[in-house]
This record gives structure tokens, sequence and C-alpha cells, in this order.
């Protein structure tokens, strides 16, 4: 189908139409040109939009367009209707002619257009002539709003140095105006600060390197972007922004020693690790390309080194090892630095790294005396002979002057008991034989010390191996409990044994095992050596009978296989045991434990029921004890009225006042307040002395007994019950009168005893006691 018959086709349905273009419907007339609808929808028709220009100011409403029905003959009969957004308010329509008009300024950016409902009806019926249908107002753009840069202030970053037509950032406008209508929205791009560095692209606003740059020139830039509409022609607006472009570093820069020679100096007595000093390198460059790594080239490298710090980027050296002012007074070693981090572009302009020279002077001190070894290894053989030589020990002062130097040993008072040292010459020797069995190393510390400086001193240790000598024979490890049975036959084997030897063997112990000679001829018994260090107890013949012998005491022979060879005589118990045919170890053990005690099982049972009957008796013993013990106020009180306690108490001596004590009698239970007792000291005395020249039926006798009675009843002390109490006299048939002292203001140094003598010998023992203690105390 062509163009024309499309075209003939439409034309036929138009006329077929009841708006047609000859005769519409429906119509608008703008401004700029008049035109009738082509298009009719269902319920209505759609009217072209209309266009109104913003930002238009004037005092009268502003001509719009026009409404004009196909139906309108221009007889007034019509009348034309506009409903919707504004209508009314910012759009009125001529009802009789159709005509449309605006009476405020309107703002495109505020709102864009406007839809509103357009009918025409009949005047004199009021009846709509056609349905409502819609309109649009659209509203035209001018150019009334300038660029935007929304996100300014920019800030960029590029690597500097960067080639030509690197892309740094993009910076975006905005402009409020209409895109799709005019020029009034389209944005042109310049650079008005930034040349000959940057530059800008026109329609995208892309900034881009002009020039390779430098950061350690300069690292930061202010570059100015403009933004103009209208496609920058003449009354177009624009405005700037800011861009601050900074330049990163990159490792574009080697290190450089900020010297070529650096002198330093460290003292001999300088320890391991001590810092002998620093050397710097600067980097103009920052951040990890500014990071670098310090080396020692050439022979100093074993006895100095250098490490980096990381935070000031200092290299600092260190003492290795201990330098000595007597060997090497001075040092040159060559640093090297060198980057970190290197980048592979800028290889081709040198390499990153730097050299310096080094002179470190080494400093003279007064050193301590220095032993040729370390450590000491000496050996002597064991039971050497006090004053034997173990070896020598050699120091010496290391400083110029060579200081004679002073040995001895520390460490020990038991070691000093073992080894003692010249302390001129360094030679160690022994103090007592050494046995290797008790110690086989000794270890000692030996000082050297300077003689004119004690305070310079250092140790050295000396470890001393005790060599081994065949000294010791060989013996049994244990003690054997060997058994043979009656019923035994002959070669049969009833122990093995075996030997152990103190000594060291350097290829290893072997025992060799035989009867000694004096057991060859006549034993039962024999041996056989099993080459295994270890050997067999056989029977030589059958039979044996405990009644004959119990047992047999076997000598054997063990020979060793050091240098010289030692041999040792042990003697091994066989006892013999009654046995049935399956031997019961058991019981021949405790038989031969009652045969060497010479009992029999009866004699064993009637001794355990003598024991078990003594325990029986003890345990008896013990109870009835136990039971006296009782306190006698476990029952009432009135059960013990009538108790007589009796007292065979002669006196305490000079310094007992009283007749008894029978606090112990007391309870808590009876205790009584306390009073105070009457003093009847002195009445006693005279008492005493009295009673010793009367009789039972004297009266002074009674006298002092009633007097006893009434201190008793008065007593608070006294016991709740009643006790009878005995006292002695002595008598008048005495020569020696009365002994005691109660009566006697004299002490005993007073006393002359002399006369102890003259009382013949029943009194001799007493007399001497007592004569030999006046001696002594003159």
């Amino acid at each position: 189908m062509n163009c024309t018959t499309l075209l003939s086709l439409m034309l036929m349905l138009v006329q077929l139409w009841p708006c047609s273009l000859s005769t519409p419907n429906c119509g608008t007339q703008n401004t700029d040109h008049s035109f009738t609808a082509v298009r009719r929808m269902k319920h209505g028709c759609v009217w072209e939009p209309l266009f109104v220009t913003e930002e238009q100011t004037s005092m009268v409403p502003v001509y719009v367009g026009q409404l004009q029905s196909d139906l309108d003959k221009q007889d007034g009969n019509l009348k034309y209707i506009l409903t919707g957004e504004g209508a009314g308010r910012i759009f009125i329509i001529d009802e009789n002619s159709g005509k449309i008009y605006v009476t405020q300024k309107l703002d495109r950016e505020k709102k864009p257009f406007y839809s509103l409902r357009a009918q025409a009806i009949d005047r004199s019926t009021q009846v709509p002539v056609e349905p409502e249908s819609e309109l649009i107002i659209k509203v035209r753009d001018v150019n009334d709003h300038e660029p935007q840069f929304l996100d300014g202030p920019y800030v960029a970053t590029v690597p500097e140095m960067s080639p030509e037509g690197t892309s740094v950032t993009r910076v975006t406008a905005t402009d409020g105006d209409d895109p799709s209508y005019g020029n009034s929205a389209r944005l042109l791009y310049s650079l008005i600060q930034g040349q000959p560095y940057f530059s800008v692209e026109p329609k995208t606003g892309v900034i881009r390197m002009a020039s390779q740059m430098d950061r350690e020139t300069k690292d930061q830039y202010l570059v100015i972007i403009q933004a103009k509409d209208m496609v920058g022609q003449a009354g177009a607006f624009s405005s700037t922004a800011t861009v601050t472009i900074n330049l990163s570093d990159i490792n574009d820069n080697p290190p450089k020693f900020q010297q070529r020679l650096y002198h330093m100096s460290v003292s001999e007595e300088a320890p391991v690790g001590t810092t002998v000093g620093k050397v710097f390198a600067e980097d103009s460059d920052m951040g990890e390309n500014a990071a670098m790594n310090y080396f020692i080239e050439g022979e100093s490298s074993d006895v100095f080194d250098i490490i980096t710090n990381n935070e000031t980027q200092e290299g600092i050296i260190l003492l290795k090892k201990r330098v000595d002012y007597e060997s090497k007074r001075r040092y040159s070693i060559q640093a090297k630095v060198v980057n970190r981090y290197i980048d592979d572009r800028f290889l081709n302009e040198g390499p990153f790294e730097d050299k310096t020279i080094v002179k470190i002077n080494v400093e003279d001190a007064d050193e301590p005396p220095v032993f040729t070894l370390e450590n000491y290894v000496m050996e002597i053989a064991e039971g050497a002979m006090s004053g034997s030589l173990v070896g020598v020990v050699t120091a010496r002062d290391p400083d110029d002057d060579d200081c004679p130097v002073r040995y001895s040993i520390v460490h020990g008072m038991r070691l000093k008991r073992l080894f003692s040292i010249n302390e001129h010459n360094g030679t160690i020797i022994t103090s007592k034989p050494l046995d290797r069995e008790i110690a086989s190393w000794h270890n000692i510390t030996v000082t050297a010390t300077e003689t004119r400086n004690p305070e310079k001193n250092s140790e050295a240790n000396v470890y001393i191996q005790v060599l081994d000598v065949n000294d010791h024979a060989p013996e049994f490890p244990k003690y054997y409990e060997t058994f043979v049975c009656e019923n035994a036959v002959s070669g049969q084997l009833i122990q093995t044994i075996s030997a152990v030897d103190k000594d060291d063997s350097a290829e290893g112990h072997h025992f060799y095992f035989s009867l000694a000679q004096e057991a060859t001829n006549n034993s039962r018994f024999t041996v056989k050596d099993n080459q295994d260090n270890t050997a067999g107890i056989f029977t030589v013949r059958s039979g044996f009978s405990r009644q004959e012998q119990f047992s047999f005491h076997l000598p054997i022979l063990i020979l060793d296989n050091g240098t010289p060879p030692l041999t040792s005589t042990n003697t091994l118990t066989i006892t013999v045991c009654d046995c049935d045919t399956e031997v019961n170890t058991f019981y021949c053990r405790y038989g031969a434990f009652m045969y060497s005690i010479g009992l029999s099982t009866e004699a064993l049972v009637a001794v355990l029921a003598c024991i078990l009957i003594l325990l029986v008796f003890f345990l008896a013993i013990v109870a009835i004890r136990q039971q006296r013990k009782k306190s006698p106020f476990s029952e009432k009180i009135e059960e013990f009225r009538e108790n007589i306690v009796r007292y065979d108490d002669e006196g305490g001596g000079e310094e007992d006042t009283e007749a008894f004590d029978i606090s112990a009698l007391r309870t808590r239970t009876v205790m009584r307040t306390h009073k105070p007792r009457k003093k009847v000291t002195t009445e006693i005395h005279s008492l005493y002395r009295q009673s010793l020249q009367v009789g039972p039926d004297s009266a002074v006798f009674r006298q002092f007994i009633s007097e006893k009675l009434e201190e008793a009843n008065t007593d608070p002390s006294a016991p709740p019950y009643d006790s009878l109490q005995t006292y002695a006299f002595e008598g008048t048939g005495s020569l020696a009168g009365s002994l005691s002292s109660l009566g006697s203001n004299m002490s005993d140094v007073d006393q002359n005893y002399d006369y102890l003598t003259d009382w013949g010998p029943h009194f001799k023992q007493l007399a001497g006691m007592y004569t030999s203690h006046r001696s002594v105390e003159d």
C-alpha cells in the first residue's frame, strides 16, 4: 500500500465522520495558527494542545487560543464552557466566541501544563450539543534559569606525572529550563582558571590533564569551570564551580643520604646490641613511597648491623659482635639505602638507592681478664692420689698493660674440698681421691681477677670427668631365696642368678660364673654359665634330707671383664624343703623361717596362745583401773557423807603451812564463796612442839585436836561432807627429836648438822648427806 492510497482512505474516513475537515465538530485556534480536530474519542473530541509562554506579564489577559465547534453557526446560540485546572482563575474563556485568555504569569518550572475540559451547549435548552472533551494547555519555556553545580565545590586527586589526557574528574551542571524546547537548557563547559595544566571537554565537563606535573614542585591546583546555557550564545546564563585537584605521590624520587661521610665511636666494653649511631637518607616522596631499607656492605657486616626505624626512616647501626681495641681500633663500613617499593615505570631514570661511608673508632677500656676457652673439659682417673694434676686454665688481661691475674674456685665449699687451684698459674689439682661411683662429673667455676683492679674479673666453666677404674668387683644384684626339694632329681634347675658391677665398661659388662675352689669337689650343686651375664644353679645328685642338712651355703665366684679383671665370691643359701610332687614355694619359705628360729609348729601355737592370754589379762587390768578412776561425785552427794579420806603425807617441807590440800576433791557444784582463812600457823607450831613431849592422853593433844576440828568446821574451803583427818606424832622416844622445820626461823645455811654423826649407824647416811652439803656451800 503506497502513500496515495493511504491518504485517500483517510480522507474518506474523515468525510464519513460527523466532524470532518470541512465540517468539524470541535476545533481550536492558537495565536500562531488555526486548525481543526482530526480525531474524535468515543465520548467527545480531543482538542489539540494550546501553548502559552511563561513569564509573560501584562495588564490585560493574554490571548491563548480559541475553541470552535462545527455546529457553531455564529448566531449566538452556542455557549462555550471551560472547566478544570485554573479555569476561571488562571484561564478564562469568552463563552460566545470560545477564545481562551490567561490572566496570570505562569512558571513552567512549577507547572509545565494544565488539563482542562471544554464543552459547547445550546443557550436556549442548556443541552450540550457535543460531549465534553479534554483540552491541554502547555506552558512554553523561556530561558529564565541559570545553570547550577549542585555537587560543588569539587575535590579530585590524580597521580603526579600522569600523562597528558588523563581524566581527572567530571563536573556536571543542571539547568531548570526545558531541555526539549530550544537551547535554554543546553550547556557548554569552559575552563576559566587552570591553564595550561588542565583542560575540560565543552559538552561533557570532563577535566583532563594537559601536561605532566610533579608533586614535589606543586601538589595542589585550583581550577575554575564555567557552565553556560544557550550553547554559549548571547544572552545566555552562566555559573562557575571550583575544583581542587591534588596530586598524589608516586615513587619517582630515590633516597639520598644527608652526609657522604659519618664518624662514630664505640667502646670495646659495649655489649652486643649496643646502638653505635644513626644515619638518615631523605626521600622527596611521601608515605610508603618514601619507605626505605638500610644495608651494610663489605666485610664489616659480621661486626655491625643496621636496622630501619619505620617511623623516622632512620638507619640505626648496632653492634653485632664484640670489638677489641687491642685487635682492631678502626672500622670503615659502607651503608646503602634502597627504596622499599619501586615503581617500574621510573627504573630507566636510575637506581633508587644511595650509599655512604661510616667510620667507627673503637675506644679503649679496662677489660676483665679473658680465658683462652669459655669452657674447659678435663679428665682424671678415679682414685688418683691427692694432689694429682687435673688440668690448667689460662686467662690474660687483654689490655696493653697486661695486668697479672689471680685464679680462684667459686660456687660451693664441697668442690673446694675436692679441688684446689694455684692462684698464680691456674693449675687445678685434686684435694682428695675421687670416686666415680659417687659422682662421675664435677662442674666447677674458676674466676680470674686482675690483681690491681679486683673489680675486673671473669669466669670460666670447668667440667671434670672422673674416668672409671675397675675397682669394684661384681656381686649379686639382690639376695636370692633359693629352695630345693627333698625329692629333687639330678640336673634340676633350682635358681637363675645374675650380677651387677658399679664400674663402667666401655665394651659393656660381661660376667663369668663358676663354683669357688673350696666347693668344687664335694658340692651337691653346680653352676652353669649362660654366657649372657646369667647363670643357672643345678643339682648334682638326687634326694636331699632336711633332717640331715636343712640348708647349704654355695660359694659362687663371679669374674668381670675389666682391666684388671676383678672377682668376688658370693654365697648362695639353698634351703631344703619338704615338697610333694608339686613344689609349694610359700610353704618352703615358711618352713625355712621357722627352722631358722628353732621353733616347730606346735611351739609356735603355744607361744601365740600365751601372748593372747597376756593380752586379755592386760585389757582386764586396764578396764578395772578405768572403773576406779570414775569421779566419786557422779552419784548423789548423800551417798558420800560417811566416806573417810586418808592422807599418808608427812608434809611438804618448810613452805607447807597447811596439813593437807583437799582442793582436788571439790567439784564446781559444791564451791562456795571464798572467805579468809584463820591464821593458825603460829598456834600449830607451838602445839606441835608441845605434842612432841606428851602422849595421846595429854590435855595438850586433846586441845590440838579440838582446835583442828573447829578450824575444819569454819573453813569455807572444806568439803561438804564428814571426813577423818589423821595427824601423826613422832613421839618422845627419838634421840633426834623433831626433824620438822615448821617452827624454825633459820635457813639451812645457819643450821649445824654435826650432831647427826652422834646418832649412831642408823643415821650415818643422813649425816653424810648434810655434812657434804655443808662443805660444798662453804
